[in-house]
């Protein structure tokens, strides 16, 4: 039985299968409930507007088997997306980064470049942050893996952006990238409702829409 032969079967051309890594020794102990896989859920079952499944992982900060979870999702899942969460600071159990570059084919680097600068905004030790954005290849198809922060509020404004009292967008979320770069890396056709993230793509990139 090969990787492949493990993925999971989407019910739709478009369904997104999406990885969501919760990463902290005290959650994944039972310390206290986790809050950042039900945040994550929460988020993009409202922002997405075509299918969507969820693979859940909570786990400790461990190098290692951070590593392994993101293999195996990538790889024996099919993930096309894997959204982390926690261990991205610099204490010395924060190894987040370190393991999601060390199963990289390809580091994309305005992931983290723009999550650090919607941080900056509430805080000057957002500069302290090292999430990272890559995308790890397989022999027929790809994962875009994303770091985003611990906890919820920070995740929700890292994903949808920064807006006015007004609703109006003053710094875009990394999410409106997303649904263009699975396009690229021959994953499915994401959509999302424009009310809380409008996924931008190129005019020669947007499918037609159906007649009615």
């Amino acid at each position: 039985m090969t990787a492949a032969d493990l993925r999971i079967a989407r019910s739709h051309p478009d369904e997104l299968v999406c990885g969501l890594v919760s990463i902290s020794d005290r959650a994944s102990q039972g310390v206290y409930d986790d809050a950042g896989i039900p945040a994550l859920r929460e988020w993009l079952a409202k922002a997405l507007t075509t299918p969507v499944r969820f693979v859940e992982r909570l786990i400790p900060d461990e190098q290692a088997g951070i590593s392994a979870t993101l293999i195996e999702l990538a790889d024996q899942v099919g993930c096309d997306l894997i959204l982390t969460t926690g261990g991205t600071g610099p204490a010395r159990r924060d190894v987040t980064p370190e393991a999601t570059l060390a199963v990289a084919t390809k580091e994309m680097p305005g992931f983290g470049e723009q999550m650090r600068q919607i941080s900056l905004r509430f805080v000057p030790t957002g500069i302290l942050s090292r999430q990272v954005g890559v995308i790890r290849e397989q022999a027929d198809s790809a994962t875009l893996i994303l770091n985003l922060p611990g906890q919820p509020k920070a995740i929700r404004e890292t994903l949808e952006g920064l807006r006015a009292a007004d609703g109006t967008l003053q710094v875009p979320g990394i999410f409106a990238a997303v649904p263009y770069c699975i396009q690229l890396i021959a994953g499915p056709y994401i959509e999302t409702d424009p009310a809380v993230c409008a996924a931008f793509r190129p005019k020669t990139a947007l499918r037609a829409k159906a007649q009615a």
